[in-house]
């Protein structure tokens, strides 16, 4: 027969919490969920977190879940402020980093699912679309270089006015947005638009969050990628404009490194960038889509 646990002895209430853990079939829930037991276990000793601090924490999770729609994900967005999954992506590809590898970053709240398949060249925004002309072209490679024909290349990125077209009634729906294909050589193009910095949604528990952290909430102008090949494993990434003002204050820490690049002037009143994105061999899965 099992002994009552002792009162006021958190090594015992861990203990038997770890143990009633031990029944999960799946190996890898099992793993993550003990650490995740243990490390909130600590977390709470060791801020002395009092009964209505708990309270204000599981309610601040709940106005997450009721602040995610179809025009936001709040939970990528908590993620993304603290850190987390800037922290996850390069975590996840420092061996590919190492051997030459694109550097990753997040995918962010803003992704969608069924973006226009766009033919290489193709123009993906609206005629409407204010801003200086933008021309992208670039080439998806394994990580010896070798080209990868076919490969999926997905991109987005928020207008000159800093609104992705799901936020923003003026735009036309999916503009910024296409899905490409890679000729024989691995290459891809289209032209686009100078995207522009913006902040992040502050109309939700991440933004009072941010207020009460006393932060700023902009993040630098950039473009999105995901790259997908066959026998590779897929590529998150984005590519920020250096001469942004918050180039290097990126309010969820993802303008890392080499993903710092300048939109060099075209001679004839706009601007071009060219950008490789190196795919390491492996599993080929795609992220979630956060957004229908």
């Amino acid at each position: 027969m099992k002994k009552p646990l002792p009162s006021n002895d958190p090594a015992a209430l861990l203990a038997a919490v770890l143990d009633a853990n031990e029944g999960t079939a799946d190996p890898r829930l099992k793993q993550v969920m003990a650490a995740a037991i243990r490390h909130l276990h600590a977390f709470a000793l060791e801020v002395d977190l009092k009964p209505h601090e708990l309270q204000v924490g599981l309610d601040f999770l709940v106005e997450v879940g009721k602040a995610t729609g179809p025009r936001k994900h709040e939970g990528i967005l908590l993620a993304d402020i603290l850190g987390l999954a800037t922290l996850v992506q390069l975590r996840s590809a420092r061996h590919a980093v190492e051997a030459g590898g694109t550097e990753p970053a997040l995918v962010g709240p803003f992704w969608r699912a069924n973006q226009p398949v766009r033919a290489n060249g193709a123009t993906i925004c609206a005629p409407s679309t204010p801003g200086p002309r933008l021309q992208v072209s670039g080439r998806v490679t394994g990580l010896d270089g070798q080209p990868l024909a076919g490969a999926r290349v997905e991109t987005w990125q928020a207008s000159p006015e800093g609104m992705y077209e799901n936020q923003d009634p003026a735009q036309v729906p999916m503009n910024l947005r296409g899905r490409f294909e890679t000729d024989a050589e691995g290459r891809f193009s289209f032209i686009s638009v100078r995207p522009a910095g913006y902040p992040v949604p502050t109309d939700g528990p991440c933004g009072a969050l941010l207020a009460a952290q006393h932060r700023k909430v902009m993040r630098p102008a950039h473009l999105h990628f995901i790259a997908a090949a066959e026998g590779y494993k897929v590529l998150a990434t984005q590519f920020f404009d250096i001469e942004d003002p918050n180039a290097y204050e990126d309010v969820v820490f993802g303008a890392v490194g080499s993903l710092l690049r300048r939109f060099e002037p075209d001679g004839e009143g706009g601007y071009r960038i060219d950008v490789e994105l190196r795919l390491e061999p492996g599993e080929t899965q795609l992220p979630h889509c956060p957004l229908p």
